[in-house]
């Protein structure tokens, strides 16, 4: 056989195999997690070295359970927010992180050059941020929100997709069996940025709870929060009283949130 012809079908049957590996690579939609430990996957190699079921187990943050409500028969229910028909979720939330320091430790660089068109970003802080007392994470409203914007607006730079998230509820204060509000402006914040930016928002913080109020108190603080009796779990023998926390089924509940709030943008959803 000719050379130049052998060569010649060699780089066709190269060049298919490029596209059809571009093609499928394509054909994922990641979707970007990022903001503090009430979203962080502690299973996932959180403490490399550490046996996740031995040190940490049953805490779960619900970007840790997200990946299940992304099954191929659910991805119709956000068709218009996802157009690919699969999806990762890379989960890069991490405890005690506020944007600020978010942003300074280099994790929002991490994901920002790994963004491509398509992706999608979803942002939850505000629970370090107003950590007055914790200066090496606290930062103002003001800053909190300038920083919410750094992040919308890099990601729309990149052609992803971002939307913002109130922060989750934490496990008080209860009044009159009500769950109220216990972020004051850190909640308002994403709203005012979302408004100002015209960028999705999922208000997180009214509907968790709103959820757990209809549970009730003792119902949440027993099985969705990391309050947890002596003698039970290995890695807290001792027990635990956590009122910010989740157990992993108040983490796949706020992740089904979650997903119900992206079902809910992409019914109103405009390209």
């Amino acid at each position: 056989m000719n050379s130049k012809f052998t060569v010649s079908i060699f780089c066709i049957a190269a060049s298919l195999m490029i596209m059809a590996f571009t093609t499928k690579k394509s054909n994922i939609t990641t979707v970007y997690l990022i903001g503090d430990s009430t979203m962080a996957d502690y299973a996932n190699n959180y403490e490399p070295g550490k046996d996740y079921m031995k040190t940490r187990y049953p805490v779960t943050g619900w970007g840790q359970v997200f990946q299940q409500f992304f099954a191929k028969d659910s991805l119709k229910q956000v068709k218009n927010l996802i157009k690919t028909d699969s999806v990762f979720v890379d989960d890069r939330a991490r405890g005690g992180r506020s944007t600020r320091t978010f942003f300074q430790e280099g994790r929002w660089r991490s994901v920002y050059e790994n963004l491509k068109k398509g992706d999608v970003v979803i942002m939850q802080f505000g629970h370090n941020d107003g950590a007055v007392d914790k200066t090496e994470r606290y930062v103002d409203v003001e800053g909190y929100k300038e920083f919410l914007r750094l992040f919308v607006s890099q990601a729309r730079e990149k052609g992803a997709y971002p939307i913002i998230l109130t922060p989750v509820a934490r496990n008080f204060p209860w009044k009159d069996n009500v769950l109220n509000n216990a972020h004051g402006e850190y909640d308002k914040a994403p709203k005012d940025v979302a408004t100002e930016m015209k960028v999705s928002l999922i208000d997180l913080n009214k509907a968790s709870r709103e959820f757990f109020t209809k549970k009730g108190q003792p119902y949440v603080t027993e099985n969705y929060f990391m309050n947890l009796p002596a003698g039970v779990y290995e890695a807290y023998p001792e027990g635990q009283k956590d009122n910010t926390h989740f157990q992993t089924k108040g983490g796949v509940e706020v992740a089904r949130l979650v997903f119900q709030g992206m079902k809910e943008l992409n019914s109103n959803f405009k390209k």
